[in-house]
């Protein structure tokens, strides 16, 4: 009996001796990643896809054929799904807050900051399904199931948010009754903010996302080849190097 307690007091010391190295590995991992994620070319990166979608959101397209004027199309979701797909998810939130901050700088909040807080999550309800999908399986079939994922989630987050918080924060400024007429003029079947919600914002979102995904799906391959091109040479002249 002594002995059976001692060999098991010593296969539970080994366990937690083993468990030990498991927790500095995945702490290892995250550091690297941290750092990977930070380093110079990634980050002058993320400003540059930023900038560029802080840019885009300043030019907006409105479909009479959708929604109210009021609501207006911007491309400024590709650059943030190409950064996403190249850098990761935690690089596209990132990207996000960039954005935000420099489309501030360029044109101030009119909405005491609700608009932009709408607009950083329904962007990540885009862009998180896409490059977690990706990154899982990195082809062009798993590209386009995350964007596809990835665009029903901002359609349904959309409505929600424009039912519950958009459509209610405007109404300050402009009748509700003016808003929901508005969306009748578009779609006959809104008589509610919630109706309004699903008829108009939701296919607007739709096509929104659509078409930013097919956007990227275009360009994204000859851009991954400019930014993984440089890293993509300097290996080849260290392999060549430990040859010689």
């Amino acid at each position: 009996d002594e002995l059976t307690k001692m060999g098991s007091f010593q296969i539970a010391g080994s366990f937690r001796y083993l468990k030990i190295p498991k927790v500095y590995l995945r702490t290892g991992r995250n550091i690297v990643m941290e750092r990977k994620l930070l380093n110079t070319k990634n980050v002058v990166l993320m400003g540059m896809f930023g900038a560029l979608a802080a840019v885009l959101m300043l030019f907006e397209v409105p479909l009479p054929f959708l929604a109210p004027s009021f609501y207006g199309l911007d491309f400024a979701e590709v650059p943030m799904l190409v950064g996403t797909f190249a850098l990761g998810p935690a690089a596209g939130v990132v990207m996000q807050i960039v954005k935000i901050l420099i489309k501030l700088i360029l044109k101030p909040t009119s909405t005491g900051f609700v608009g932009e807080f709408a607009n950083v999550v329904m962007s990540c309800a885009l862009i998180l399904p896409a490059g977690v999908i990706y990154r899982f399986k990195k082809s062009k079939t798993s590209a386009l199931a995350g964007m596809a994922v990835g665009t029903v989630l901002m359609t349904v987050v959309g409505v929600v948010m424009n039912a519950l918080v958009m459509i209610p924060f405007y109404s300050n400024f402009m009748p509700i009754d003016t808003i929901i007429k508005a969306g009748a003029a578009v779609n006959p079947a809104v008589s509610s903010v919630w109706t309004l919600a699903i008829f108009c914002v939701g296919p607007f979102n739709l096509v929104k996302g659509a078409l930013t995904s097919m956007i990227t799906a275009v360009i994204y391959k000859r851009i991954s080849v400019l930014i993984h091109g440089a890293s993509g040479s300097c290996g080849v002249k260290k392999s060549s190097l430990k040859k010689a």
